[in-house]
């Protein structure tokens, strides 16, 4: 009975490592997974990311995104996005309300590249929609589940001291998932249904990672010293640049004025985020 127990632990941990680097923005070079000192450092960042964010609001930020504001607002959104498509999907202006309930943060997943230079943050985030049209009687409920992937940078500031500072922050391509509860399917319309999903597959995971990313650069500014020093010794084989190197934040190294990007393009496959 023991044994039967322990292989379905190890199978639970096996499926959620592998959808953690399925999530990952990396290339054909798998990441490495980090061995879990008897000190527990890749716990205790993943622990304080995640109670930092929650400090942050990120619960509330998700429940209040303004996607029915967006709706009604057509053409006049930042994006014109949602409006061109409620305009060309006649279906949209079916929905009527459209409420965020039961936000959640899941546990974070921590990896390292390939190259040693690099950790990838999985932010696992979930909500519920609760949306009401004219066409349905009941509220249609969808579960949202959405990865945000933060890639983390060591530098060193003219003082000598480390920092781990935000480079790239996005959204995992296809780590959206869609799906209505309740068992309504019957009930819905598939061609609302299917307009529904498109319009939150080409909107929400944007908007989403727009306001999540920056609660993680303010995170990553509060983080403990002792900490950071422990993550980049262990974890971060190169020696983390020097300031003057110019791939670390101005606020960090106020005479840089070059980008991570111009210095060292290959950083990321990704165009680096909030490295001004």
């Amino acid at each position: 009975m023991f044994q039967v127990a322990g292989l379905i632990v190890f199978c639970g941990l096996l499926a959620q490592t592998t959808a953690l680097l399925e999530a990952l923005p990396l290339g054909k070079a798998l990441p490495l997974a980090l061995d879990q000192s008897p000190t527990d450092l890749v716990g205790s960042l993943t622990s304080t990311l995640s109670n930092g964010l929650l400090s942050e609001g990120v619960l509330g930020i998700l429940g209040n995104l303004p996607l029915l504001d967006i709706l009604k607002a057509g053409g006049n959104t930042p994006s014109g996005l949602l409006g061109k498509l409620s305009s060309t999907i006649p279906l949209l202006n079916d929905i009527v309300d459209l409420q965020i309930t039961d936000p959640q943060l899941l546990e974070l997943g921590l990896v390292q590249s390939p190259d040693g230079h690099r950790l990838y943050v999985t932010i696992p985030l979930s909500l519920v929609l609760n949306v009401k049209t004219s066409v349905v009687g009941s509220l249609l409920k969808l579960a949202v589940k959405l990865n945000i992937t933060v890639e983390l940078l060591a530098v060193k500031d003219e003082q000598g001291k480390s920092h781990l500072v935000l480079g790239d922050c996005t959204h995992s391509p296809g780590s959206l998932k869609i799906s209505l509860l309740d068992g309504l399917g019957p009930l819905v319309p598939q061609d609302l249904l299917d307009s529904i999903t498109g319009v939150l597959d080409n909107v929400l995971p944007g908007l989403v990672q727009g306001k999540v990313c920056p609660l993680v650069n303010e995170v990553l500014s509060h983080l403990d010293v002792t900490l950071v020093h422990s993550i980049v010794g262990k974890y971060l084989l190169q020696p983390p640049p020097l300031c003057r190197a110019g791939i670390s934040p101005k606020e960090l190294c106020p005479r840089t004025g070059r980008t991570a990007s111009s210095v060292q393009p290959q950083l990321s496959p990704y165009q680096v985020s909030f490295l001004p």
